[in-house]
């Protein structure tokens, strides 16, 4: 009950019953007033939009926080797997999360943009921990181990995903800087601008 006191259709049924109020008090409707402030209060409130539905957890902080502690638990695994993952994998593992962890670190703004939210989660939650995990799961030899039909190692796939992990990574902070980089172009065209006049 206390929430629809601050819902939109009360707020607009509210509206509708200061029209038929102010209404009666012109002189406009007689003695059915309160009929009248009843109908414009329902039909105003029927007309409204519903609430809008947040499907967002409600507390970015605590859930960038845990990308972050998920983030930083897997860093802790792999540098303790170190001598079985491929060369440079671990510092793409860093890398990849150090651009992560710094979108999470300002959890109001990554939560603001949904395609940057869902970009992150996907390769915080599923797409790094699989890649790595996959690798992992590997028997030593067979994950170094060049196949015979000339494919790729698992090794050579640990590393060309890691590789397409970073550059989404980057990617997706461009967007997430981008209001960022147009403010500071926009600052330099000023300041050229000024300097001119």
């Amino acid at each position: 009950m206390i929430r629809y006191l601050g819902s939109t259709k009360n707020l607009a049924g509210c509206v509708g019953g200061l029209i038929g109020l102010a209404l009666y008090l012109a002189g406009v409707v007689g003695g059915l007033w309160p009929v009248v402030v009843a109908g414009l209060y329902a039909v105003f409130a029927l007309l409204a939009p519903p609430e809008r539905v947040r499907l967002v957890p409600v507390d970015v902080v605590a859930e960038a926080g845990q990308l972050r502690a998920d983030l930083g638990s897997l860093v802790g695994k792999v540098t303790a797997q170190a001598q079985r993952m491929p060369e440079s994998s671990v510092d793409s593992v860093r890398r990849i999360v150090g651009i992560l962890d710094d979108l999470l670190s300002k959890p109001e703004r990554w939560a603001a943009n949904p395609d940057v939210q869902h970009a992150v989660t996907r390769s915080a939650r599923t797409d790094l921990p699989l890649s790595v995990e996959t690798y992992l799961n590997l028997p030593w030899w067979f994950a170094a181990k060049r196949r015979a039909s000339g494919e790729p190692s698992a090794a050579e796939e640990l590393l060309a995903q890691l590789e397409l992990l970073e550059t989404e990574a980057h990617r997706v902070a461009e967007r997430f800087y981008a209001g960022d980089v147009h403010q500071q172009a926009d600052h330099t065209r000023y300041l050229r601008e000024r300097g001119e006049a």
